[in-house]
This record gives structure tokens, C-alpha cells and sequence, in this order.
């Protein structure tokens, strides 16, 4: 199963609604499908398109961009197959035989590549196939069905296209339209020594390829060692949130390259570059630091959204980098005979992730015991990404979980110690004598009810004579 991308458009964004024109010279190359509705097509001069369509945006041809948008697009579709190859006319082969499964179908996998390819910016024409040369054929033609999955039914779409659909073909186009051979079926009726003679080699060889009889053979696609990209922009971006959109073209070509390496990342860093030359700035570096590794575009992409949520910048953006600081090796997907229904322990820590994003590194917090048993310096708050220490083992003891910032001196009524009705000790005491180097601590504790089932953490000084003191509330 073969899936091809042909006429992948790098100069005209599919995020752009305006009339978008591509010239090559004087000529026109490429077009935006609302300049395609308005009559534009490739070839047409520039005198045709004004007049056709004004208000078209014309955009010289510029190979560098188009070699640029073709390796990010090659290294962000690498997240679903390792055996990708670039063929003719800006064409990305896919062999997908063993990602339908993993993906859901032909279906789901074509939704989340024209999802990928919508990320980077770019327009496509996409389909699939038995064979590569078939799926590229099929994405070549007008917009009718091009996902076929039998060989059968790939011969009979093939044989109604035109000749010179096939690039072999096209040096004979004048010989071919001179003898009625208008169509693939056609030309595979013809006797084949006959058309040998006639042409080459070239055209039995693609012709065989594109309906299976003849094996096919590319050189696949090889991910670069080390993850560094950056995107220089066409304008100066002066707010944060802006920067979602480039930030999701880099991601997508990130999770490509973790899938071909088979890696996941821990640390991101991006560096915001701003102005160069006389009022130039250091760039702003954003960094994600990340739980548990990560390998998937949508977990990445909201982490960093909320980041720039909150994100300031210092002066305009002109340039965005991304590295993949840490990484590590993929650990594989468990396959669970019963899945936890609350989620697994990798989706609790997404949503920390999230979280941790969204209000910030010093508002997410975790206890740390630290070894005392007095309980108002018992414990300490850290941020998650930070070690906990050691618990202190109190054996027998029942502790609340809401501590009070500082006791509360209670009344006495009817000789019981008093908070909104009189309390009675149900448990008790828990003897505490620490801290003889700061702040001395001698004191017994008690697990007090009150008339409505409300439990209170009690204590007095030992021996008694500085009366009843609330320190905590049981849940």
C-alpha cells in the first residue's frame, strides 16, 4: 500500500484565502485553488491572470523555498512510515503497508497526514495505492476517488487516463496521439515489441511499475542525527500567540524525526530570534522540560501554546528554532489485557504537563517530608520536576491532611474544648517531643469529634495547663 502526495504546493500556504499565483519567469506554475476557480492554470501568462484575476497575489518561483518545503515536509511524514522517497513533480511516496494498523485504516491515516501536511502550510493532492507509481499517477488526476486498496480495481482507474499522465511517454506524446493512443489502456495493448522498438525501455518498465508487474525500487528518506530547525519569517511577529502557527511546523517535523530515530524528547528549547545588526537583541530561549518523554505533535503543541500564552515578548520575532536538547530511546506502547478506565499513569502526567504550562513551574507543587516530627515543619512544597525527600515513618499515628497555618486557641464549655459545638476525644494522645535545638516542641495530640461527625486534630501542651489548641482538619 503505497500513499502519494503529487503536486505538493510550497509556495502557496493553504492558511492563505486570497488569490495566490506562483510565476516561474513570465509564466505561471502553481496557483491557489481560489485562483484555479477563477480560471488561472499553469502555463497561462502573467497578461492572463491579471485579467482573470486581479486580485491575485503573484509570487515569484523560488527553488530554495521549494527544496526547503520539501525536506520539512519529507522529515514531518516520517512520524508514519520510515520508508518515505521523493519521486517527480514534488512527489512524497509513503509506503504504508505496515502503519495501517497501527494508525486505524487507510482512513484515519489519510486524515491525520492531510492534518500533517495542513500543520506545515502546504496544500496537496493525496492518494493511495497498491503501487507508488499508481498512487502517484491516481494524485495526478482530476478530483474523483484516489483511495483504491485492490490491485483489480487500480488497473481499471489507470487505463482511463490520459498518456501523458506517464512522464515516460511524454517525448512520444505527437507519435502516440497520431496512432489513437490516447489512453494507459490503450498503450498496454499495444504489442510490446512494437513499442520497445518505438520508444524505450523507459515506458514497458513505468507501465508494468504502475499496475504491479514490474517491482519497484527507491532510496528511502534517512532522518539527520541531531534535531535543530529554524524558520526565518517573511514578517516580524510582535505577539506570543502569534508564533502557534510556525511553532506546529516545527513540532510536526520534531515528531517525524523521533518516529524515523525512534525517540522520544524530554527537554524542547526554542530560541526567538529578534533583531540583528545595530539593535540587536539576544534571543528568547522557551523551554519545555517534560515529565515523562514525548513523542506525539498534539501532546507538544498545547504544552507549548500555553506557554506562549503567558510569554512577553521583549521585542519582535523574526526567526524561531527549535532543538531537541534531551532525548531518549522510545519506550514501546503498553498493551494492557484490562487498561486502568482512569487512564494511565503516562496521560495523568500529560495533564500535570499541562497544567504545569498554563500556571506556571512555581504555582504546581508536590510535599516533601522532611525528617521532623513536629508537624508544622514536617513538610515542604516543591515544584514536581524536583526529587522529594524521605517520609518520616510515625507508626500508629493518624494525621489530617489540612494543616493550619497556625493553631487556634479553643474555648472551654462544659469542660470540653469548644468549636462550633463541644468536642469529644475519640483517639489519643500522640506524644511529640522535638526540636530541642529551635523551638522546642512537647506536646500530646488528640483526634477530637464534634455533635456532626467532624473530626479536628487537637493538642496540648504536656501537662496541660495552657488549655486546648486546634491544628488540623480531617477530611
Amino acid at each position: 500500500m503505497h500513499l502519494s502526495h503529487a503536486s505538493l504546493d510550497t509556495h502557496c500556504p493553504s492558511w492563505r484565502t486570497e488569490p495566490v499565483v506562483i510565476l516561474d519567469g513570465n509564466k505561471v506554475k502553481a496557483a491557489s485553488p481560489t485562483a484555479l476557480q477563477a480560471g488561472v492554470r499553469p502555463g497561462m501568462r502573467q497578461v492572463g491572470v491579471n485579467a482573470l484575476c486581479p486580485t491575485a497575489a503573484l509570487i515569484a518561483y523560488d527553488a530554495h523555498i521549494e527544496a526547503r518545503a520539501i525536506d520539512e515536509t519529507s522529515l514531518a511524514l516520517l512520524q508514519y512510515t520510515p520508508e518515505l522517497t521523493l519521486s517527480d513533480e514534488n512527489t512524497l511516496l509513503l509506503d504504508v503497508s505496515a502503519s495501517l494498523s497501527l494508525f486505524g485504516g487507510v482512513r484515519r491515516l489519510y486524515r491525520r497526514v492531510r492534518s500533517t501536511l495542513e500543520g506545515l502550510g502546504l496544500a496537496a493532492q493525496i492518494s493511495t495505492a497498491p503501487t507508488a507509481l499508481g498512487a502517484w499517477l491516481l494524485a495526478a488526476r482530476p478530483a474523483q476517488q484516489r483511495r483504491i486498496l485492490q490491485l483489480n480495481t487500480l488497473g481499471k482507474r489507470l487505463d482511463a487516463l490520459p498518456c501523458s499522465y506517464l512522464p515516460a511517454t511524454r517525448p512520444y506524446r505527437d507519435w502516440l496521439d497520431g496512432i489513437g493512443c490516447s489512453t494507459l489502456g490503450s498503450l498496454r495493448a499495444l504489442p510490446r515489441a512494437g513499442l520497445q522498438r518505438r520508444t524505450n525501455k523507459a515506458v514497458l518498465q513505468t507501465l508494468d511499475a504502475a499496475y504491479g508487474h514490474e517491482p519497484e525500487l527507491f532510496n528511502w528518506v534517512v532522518a539527520p542525527p541531531e534535531f535543530i530547525r529554524r524558520i526565518e519569517l517573511m514578517e516580524r511577529i510582535e505577539h506570543a500567540e502569534a508564533l502557534v502557527f510556525v511553532a506546529r511546523r516545527l513540532i510536526e517535523q520534531l515528531c517525524g524525526w523521533l518516529a524515523a530515530r525512534q525517540l522520544a524528547v524530554t527537554r524542547i528549547v526554542f530560541a526567538l530570534g529578534h533583531e540583528r545588526g545595530r539593535h540587536a537583541r539576544p534571543p528568547t530561549e522557551l523551554e519545555l522540560t517534560l515529565g515523562t518523554p514525548a513523542w506525539e505533535s498534539g501532546h507538544l503543541l498545547r504544552l507549548l501554546t500555553e506557554r506562549l500564552h503567558n510569554l512577553e515578548l521583549p521585542a519582535p520575532v523574526i526567526m524561531v528554532e527549535l532543538h531537541a536538547a534531551n532525548t531518549e530511546t522510545m519506550a514501546p506502547v503498553p498493551q494492557d489485557l484490562f487498561p486502568d478506565p482512569g487512564g494511565s499513569p503516562a496521560d495523568r502526567q500529560r495533564l500535570i504537563e499541562v497544567l504545569i504550562a498554563r500556571l506556571g513551574r512555581e504555582n504546581i507543587l508536590q510535599p516533601s517530608p522532611i525528617a521532623d516530627h513536629r508537624p508544622e515543619v514536617a513538610n515542604r512544597w516543591i515544584p514536581l520536576d524536583e526529587k522529594p525527600g524521605s517520609a518520616v515513618c510515625v507508626e500508629q499515628a493518624e494525621r489530617p491532611f489540612w494543616l493550619l497555618e497556625e493553631p487556634v486557641a479553643l474555648p472551654i464549655r462544659q469542660h470540653r474544648p469548644f468549636y462550633g459545638s463541644p468536642l469529644h476525644v475519640i483517639k489519643g494522645p500522640e506524644r511529640i517531643e522535638d526540636g530541642w535545638w529551635a523551638g522546642l516542641a512537647v506536646r500530646d495530640y488528640y483526634v477530637a469529634q464534634a455533635e456532626n461527625g467532624a473530626r479536628y486534630w487537637l493538642f496540648q501542651e504536656r501537662g496541660g495547663v495552657s488549655g486546648w489548641f486546634l491544628h488540623g482538619l480531617f477530611a
